[in-house]
């Protein structure tokens, strides 16, 4: 029997005027029914571009240079879809073929109802009424496990979770029950426990359903558990192709071990991640860098002696949610209910927890970006919470904030130059442009960046270097205190290990005290001196790194270590 889809030799060019990219070079796999199929790779590897190629939904200067897809959803007879014409192939799209895309708020339609939106999908292969689609699609809604279904059909995408939309996207993409589901990296900003439910649902989904599923993530971890088989991309090409055992316990090309060897998850704090460029650039591709990491400094500030830098006493952050006719408040949001914790001076505090607990906005809080509800704030013996605004801008230049998202963080007009600059202006930081110009150029160094990188826009950069752009933002003030907002969640594990020893770096350097948040606990335990983990507004738990990550105590705290992908696995360096 034919496998249900095979690519052979294929070979993928962009177009433009500045010339010719070649996006895929002669790759070949195959999948069969029944199997999951991960490709794994970094950004730009060629990963979502075999995946759009299948369907044909590549842009319009995307040239097909050689080599063919062939689709055999019987197992017998053939369809070469890259010879199918579009009116031919669109009855297979969404039909025989389906695909969960990245980011499902970008693909779901946000002036129709979730339910419309899976209904139309319904209708538009199948001959029912609108009726029987609106049945149907409860009926997946029940199936990928959304609560309250018969209500999320009549919710709009920006009504829902992330979690919640991505399963939205799962039941939209399987409805027509199709042979072969594409799933393009579906849980990648998503919570671990979030995550580790939707690769279940998948998994589930696809022994039900008897699928073939092609499975995109940058991160072997998160496939350890449900692939079957793995092919492993770099720069467009297919350099390792083995069963999900071989790979994580015999993986054969430098690019494979370095994806493995670079998560926070196998190496433990003080030792310095390895990154993927130690494996590829070594002739033997063991680098004694790599075998025996170099040590860091340890960091842990720890004792009853150690001074406080801050000290949050009954902090509470409430969001109105419903008034009545005069405008009082008649029930709130806690978002932040009754938080008290101390930041002693020189540690990296790591803060965790998912989605919606009430990290981002503590963070912000503390900075007074956000007005506290109640509680005290004291930095370096100043009650934060009695200053006026005009008080608190003078303070900031003490206390900065690295965003979770570089990109919506910088201004696209401003050159990163002119963005880094501007607070030295804003706080009248230095007497000349020059002597500002020459302590740019210093901090983009620091970061690994480039001089000359000044004068560009950032858009024309990668999601790392824009990350290296705001910490050395953060930097040009020379503050006591930042706090570190998600700055590694969207990032490639290998690029992730980059900023993470980057920060363990100028930490060593600055000397600055950190609160690091994240969703990720193998991440804040790797970085961290202690760990807070937050739930629903609460501290749940607190305490050194090691000990809240190998005995945890509350049960919320258990089940965000279980959910870590790849934690169990038997990776030897």
């Amino acid at each position: 029997m034919l496998p249900i889809l095979r690519i052979n030799d294929l070979s993928i060019d962009f177009v433009s005027e500045s010339g010719i990219t070649a996006a895929l070079k002669n790759i070949s796999l195959s999948v069969n029914r029944s199997e999951i199929l991960a490709i794994v790779g970094e950004s730009g590897s060629g990963k979502s571009v075999t995946a759009l190629s299948i369907l044909k939904l590549l842009a319009s200067t995307a040239r097909f240079s050689s080599g063919e897809i062939i689709f055999s959803e019987d197992g017998n007879n053939e369809i070469h879809l890259t010879r199918l014409p579009n009116k031919e192939l669109q009855k297979i799209r969404g039909n025989k073929i389906a695909m969960i895309f990245q980011e499902p708020m970008t693909s779901l339609n946000p002036v129709f109802t979730c339910g419309n939106q899976v209904a139309e999908s319904i209708q538009l292969h199948k001959k029912i009424s609108t009726s029987k689609a609106k049945q149907q699609a409860i009926e997946w809604f029940r199936k990928v496990k959304l609560p309250e279904p018969e209500k999320v059909f009549s919710k709009y995408p920006h009504q829902l979770s992330g979690g919640q939309k991505q399963r939205v996207m799962v039941a939209m993409a399987i409805c027509c029950k199709p042979s072969l589901l594409i799933c393009d990296e579906p849980t990648t900003a998503l919570d671990v426990t979030v995550q580790k439910n939707i690769l279940q649902l998948i998994k589930e989904l696809q022994e039900e359903q008897k699928m073939g599923v092609i499975f995109i993530t940058h991160d072997l971890g998160v496939v350890s558990e449900i692939a079957d088989k793995i092919a492993v991309m770099y720069k467009g090409k297919i350099v390792e192709t083995n069963s999900r055992k071989e790979i994580f316990t015999n993986p054969q090309h430098p690019y494979t071990k370095g994806l493995l060897a670079c998560r926070p998850v196998f190496h433990q704090k003080g030792e310095r991640l390895p990154v993927v460029s130690d494996f590829l650039e070594t002739p033997n591709n063991t680098p004694q860098a790599i075998d025996k990491p170099p040590k860091l400094e340890n960091t842990v500030v720890s004792g009853q002696s150690s001074p406080v830098l801050l000290r949050v006493k009954d902090l509470s952050v409430w969001f109105p949610v419903k008034k009545n006719l005069l405008g009082k408040s008649l029930s709130f949001t806690k978002a932040v209910d009754n938080v008290s914790f101390e930041v002693i001076k020189g540690e990296t505090l790591g803060l965790v927890g998912e989605s919606g607990c009430g990290k981002t906005t503590l963070g912000r809080a503390l900075l007074r970006l956000i007005e506290p509800t109640a509680g005290e704030i004291i930095y370096n013996g100043i009650d934060l919470t009695k200053k006026t605004g005009h008080e608190i801008i003078s303070l900031r230049k003490d206390i900065q904030l690295v965003f979770q998202d570089p990109y919506s963080s910088l201004n696209p007009r401003l050159t990163i130059g002119s963005a880094i600059i501007e607070p030295l202006k804003v706080h009248g930081q230095y007497k000349s442009e020059k002597q500002r110009r020459e302590r740019v150029m210093d901090l983009l160094e620091k970061v690994n960046l480039e001089s000359k990188h000044f004068n560009r826009y950032p858009h024309e950069f990668s999601g790392g270097q824009r990350q290296r752009i705001v910490i050395a933002r953060a930097l040009a003030l020379n503050p006591s205190f930042i706090i570190c907002d998600e700055p590694v969640s969207a990032l490639d594990v290998s690029v992730q290990a980059q900023v993470l020893n980057l920060l363990n770096d100028i930490k060593k350097e600055f000397g600055f005290t950190t609160i690091f948040i994240s969703h990720d606990l193998a991440v804040v335990r790797y970085i961290s001196d202690r760990i807070m983990v937050m739930h629903k507004g609460q501290i749940v738990e607190q305490g050194n790194a090691d000990d809240v990550y190998y005995h945890p105590k509350n049960e919320y705290t258990k089940n965000l270590i279980n959910s870590i992908p790849g934690k169990n696995l038997n990776y030897s360096r």
